[in-house]
């Protein structure tokens, strides 16, 4: 017997079979693929929970806790460890905005103050009765009244005041959520931002004291602030704030201006070199600001540092975590993450879900879908946004590396492993699977029914 129209019937339904599953691949949205990746990430982060915190150098770090608090909240794909993590802050709010565990009454911090409350609220939870304290009187009685700091929250019983601009964006996202915000609170704010768009980190550091950026002599501007103060101002013009819209759209503006060629961003400082908590922070303010083609840079970037079954190496127990940087990815890849570092794997995979999830801070804990995908920037898009932490960390290397990405792709950074600032974010619904394109589907369809076509007429033809 011939066997030439069973091979070309074998033939056929191979060429089916490989064009239908590219159909099936550009049919997957890019936007649940991502949703997928930051899941991972927080399956990650709540493996390294010891009793519902993330432990630091000396027990407990309960401002990174809060950052996983956010990031869990953001992807919703795990229920359990988000209880566990909102039962453990709940029970620890003076080990966090107070010095009452070192025996010094009366010190409140104003960007601790400021997150719980906006955890307070990402979490469903009664902000003015968090683990017994009112969380909203707390952070209005930060608010200064008087002078050029009016409408700034600052650090109460401690010298030096290190309130900043992550405080204060922190503050206007928990007030507008919890209820009222302050006018005076957002103008503060607003006074952040230099005419070229950007947010100074600080009033008081890192450039010569003045009332308003434009007025400091050195102002430096600051990445992570600046995606803080836009999902700050989203959130506020949510609110019903005049104004608020204009200058976050302006900030956003100059995220994008600021973004480097990969996508990625780096803070300012020792933080500069591109790495992933400053990029995960950008993305998400980049996303709830609409510019979406940004935001999808970024967190393309994120995924290119993220730890995969395909890629992890020597950490493949570690598959969903993401590195701060190109040289931490490849030391973990050689040979897993030193003990020393994971540190800085919790911060910035907690940091780098956000811009992978693109939940606004300002939406966390509401029914809203994170940003779809895609291929052009949109102007601007109302979404409230907003936070990160006030709390720092340490950690410190310089290295210079190749890496090899999931994509397979090689890339040589130069990058600096640093402290860096945490995010604050609140819950926020499941992250949205949306549905695969239906003119891909259609695709496949019409293939399918081809492919059956030519493989029942193939074998139809016998030879005589």
């Amino acid at each position: 017997m011939d066997g030439a129209p069973s091979r070309r019937a074998a033939a056929v339904v191979g060429v089916v079979a490989v064009v239908s599953t590219a159909c099936l691949v550009l049919a997957q949205p890019a936007g649940a693929a991502r949703s997928e990746e930051a899941a991972k990430a927080t399956t990650w982060l709540a493996r390294e929970l010891v009793d519902g915190a993330l432990p630091g150098f000396a027990g407990p770090d309960w401002g990174l806790t809060v950052d996983a608090l956010f990031a869990l909240s953001a992807t919703r794909s795990d229920q359990g460890a988000l209880t566990r993590v909102t039962k453990a802050v709940s029970s620890h709010v003076r080990s966090y905005n107070s010095y009452d565990d070192f025996g010094v009454p009366g010190v409140r911090i104003a960007g601790a103050t400021a997150k719980l409350l906006v955890a307070a609220v990402a979490t469903g939870s009664d902000p003015e009765d968090f683990g017994g304290y009112d969380l909203r009187r707390e952070t209005l009685d930060l608010v200064s009244a008087d002078g050029d700091d009016a409408g700034r929250v600052r650090d109460k019983g401690t010298t030096p005041d290190n309130s900043n601009t992550f405080a204060q964006s922190l503050a206007v996202i928990g007030l507008a959520r919890s209820g009222e915000v302050p006018r005076e609170v957002v103008d503060f704010l607003v006074r952040q931002q230099c005419a070229a768009g950007g947010f100074r980190l600080s009033p008081d550091q890192f450039g010569t004291p003045a009332p308003t950026c434009d007025q400091a002599t050195n102002p430096v501007l600051d990445p992570d602030s600046t995606g803080m103060a836009v999902q700050a101002l989203l959130a506020a013009d949510e609110a019903g704030v005049p104004g608020a819209r204009a200058a976050a759209d302006k900030g956003a503006a100059w995220l994008a201006k600021v973004q480097r060629a990969d996508g990625s961003f780096g803070g300012s400082g020792p933080t500069d070199p591109s790495n992933t908590n400053s990029t995960g922070l950008a993305g998400q303010a980049l996303a709830a600001a609409g510019l979406q083609a940004d935001a999808d840079e970024a967190a393309a970037y994120l995924l290119g540092r993220q730890l995969t079954a395909a890629n992890a190496g020597a950490a493949s127990a570690e598959v969903g975590a993401i590195a701060y940087n190109d040289g931490a990815f490849t030391e973990a890849v050689a040979g897993g993450i030193p003990e020393f570092s994971r540190d800085q794997w919790r911060r910035a995979s907690a940091q780098a879900v956000l811009g992978l999830a693109m939940v606004p801070l300002g939406d966390l804990g509401e029914n809203t879908d994170p940003p779809s995908s895609s291929s052009s920037s949109s102007s601007s898009s109302s979404s409230s946004s907003s936070s990160s932490s006030s709390s720092s960390s340490s950690s410190a290397t310089s290295t210079t590396t190749t890496t090899t990405s999931p994509e397979q792709t090689t890339t040589t950074v130069t990058t600096t492993e640093t402290t860096d600032a945490g995010t604050g974010t609140t819950t926020g619904s499941g992250l949205a699977r949306t549905g695969a394109s239906v003119i891909g589907l259609t695709a496949l369809a019409v293939l399918l029914v081809v492919g059956g076509a030519l493989v029942w007429f193939t074998g139809r033809r016998r030879p005589r």
